[in-house]
């Protein structure tokens, strides 16, 4: 028999090669972990130091496919799995094609069940956008998993037996999402949701050899639960950590809007939109969302976060990390574009050389009207009063004749002047602004 080969950080017998470790380990990955701010709960930190000096560990985090498109703490979890696979560790990505049927219990109420073919088809999609931010080749290549592949065979029978008997009602009543919910009513479906998760991670280890879980503050009692099945029913030590949540300075979450999400997919959220939202980041979170949602180093954090706090007008920070997140989510071509626009717009750079796609969307985010073709293109003080950037003719007379009005950004002198199809932009579009700041589109149809 040959000799013993470690492997991922754990001896594999049957090779006749000199024992060696395949990948190289970063001992530092934890306290870069824990400067980040990273690391919210944790089951045993210097256990997991140990393992991660240790050799290559093998870890997972989940996405449910409850939406079409992940979003921006989705993107936490995505960056933490390409910062442990950088340092050398071996990620699997669990997209939930079972889990995601049902969702997580939330505090505002029971989920919808969305159909088995919506389901099924968001798992693609959400493949789609992990799958750039890990890499598949290498002796720590990540894997991508389908909780629904060990879910879809099991009986009721087994899956009461094997898994439910392990969970104690009284501690799953004792989570404080269910707290929450039982007055207002929890199904006995996302009740149990919390054994599903505990079973992926229990599958995980046994079939991959997986020892550490990681996922959102707001998991973690799914997370611990994953450890416990695990002690329970094998006898083995593993490990989980959460990330905080994402909160602005108020403490309320983030979004796009009140109401919406930070969408990572560009048919939700335009690159330009997507820019925006970390151009006009909080100064009190600069540092945070740094460390956060970018690779720089430590060094150039701290330095970047000195001169933003002695010179927050310069705006360094915001500039600095809606540049460096586009390009992590939409690439370098996609981030210049939404630079370039948002400079066009403001009367800064040329709209000429903005792609159809980058200025409708950027257009499309400080409102918009439609014009007939047919029936004639307005006046410019017609179309200042249409959009909104006056509010009567008289108003947007008296802009243009006191030089405030322009058109595709060059100054408008004639109150009467009437704008003709060579001054569509992209084919469609007219760019109209009143003094440096307010701006709305017009799109001829």
């Amino acid at each position: 028999m040959g000799r013993a080969v470690r492997r991922y950080g754990r001896l594999v017998s049957g090779s006749t090669g000199p024992e060696r470790l395949i990948v190289t380990i970063d001992p530092s990955l934890l306290d870069d972990l824990e400067w980040r701010g990273l690391i919210a709960h944790s089951t045993d930190l210097d256990a997991l130091r140990e393992a991660f000096s240790s050799g290559s560990v093998r870890f997972y985090v989940g996405f449910d496919p409850t939406a079409p498109s992940l979003h921006m703490g989705h993107l936490v979890q995505i960056l933490t799995a390409k910062r442990l696979q950088a340092a050398g560790h071996t990620p699997f990505a669990l997209v939930g094609g079972a889990t995601g049927m049902i969702g997580d219990p939330k505090e505002a109420g029971e989920r919808v069940m969305n159909t088995v073919e919506t389901v099924q088809e968001w798992v693609g999609r959400v493949r789609g956008q992990i799958e750039p931010f890990l890499s598949f080749e290498g002796d720590n290549a990540a894997t991508m998993v389908n909780n629904l592949d060990w879910t879809a065979p099991m009986s009721t029978i087994d899956f009461l037996r094997d898994i439910g008997k392990h969970f104690p009602v009284n501690r799953m009543l004792a989570r404080d999402v269910v707290r929450t919910r039982l007055e207002s009513g929890i199904s006995y479906t996302e009740f149990s949701y919390v054994l599903l998760q505990s079973m992926d991670y229990l599958n995980l280890h046994r079939d991959h050899g997986v020892t550490l879980q990681f996922g959102g503050s707001d998991q973690w009692g799914n997370l611990t639960a994953g450890v416990e099945l695990i002690r329970r029913t094998d006898g083995h030590k593993v490990h989980a950590i959460a990330t905080p949540l994402m909160t602005k300075a108020d403490g309320t979450k983030y979004g796009k809007t009140d109401g919406g999400a930070l969408w990572l997919d560009p048919s939700m959220l335009s690159p330009y939109a997507f820019h925006q939202f970390w151009l006009n980041a909080e100064d009190e979170k600069i540092g945070e969302l740094l460390r956060v949602f970018t690779f720089l180093a430590r060094e150039d954090i701290e330095s970047l976060e000195a001169r933003h706090a002695e010179k927050p007008f310069l705006r360094e920070g915001q500039k600095t990390l809606a540049d460096e997140v586009t390009t992590l989510v939409h690439g370098s071509v996609e981030m210049e574009q939404a630079k370039a626009a948002a400079a066009a717009l403001f009367g800064g750079g040329e709209l000429a050389g903005l792609s159809p796609a980058t200025l409708s969307a950027a257009l499309q985010e400080t409102g918009t009207v439609q014009v007939d073709r047919t029936s004639g293109i307005p006046r410019v003080v017609d179309l200042l009063v249409e959009t909104g950037l006056a509010k009567s003719k008289g108003e947007a007379r008296r802009t243009v004749t006191e030089g405030g009005a322009y058109l595709n950004n060059v100054r408008v002198d004639d109150p009467d002047a009437v704008p003709t199809e060579a001054d569509l932009v992209a084919g469609s579009w007219l760019v109209l602004r009143r003094g440096k700041k307010k701006f709305a589109g017009v799109e001829v149809v």
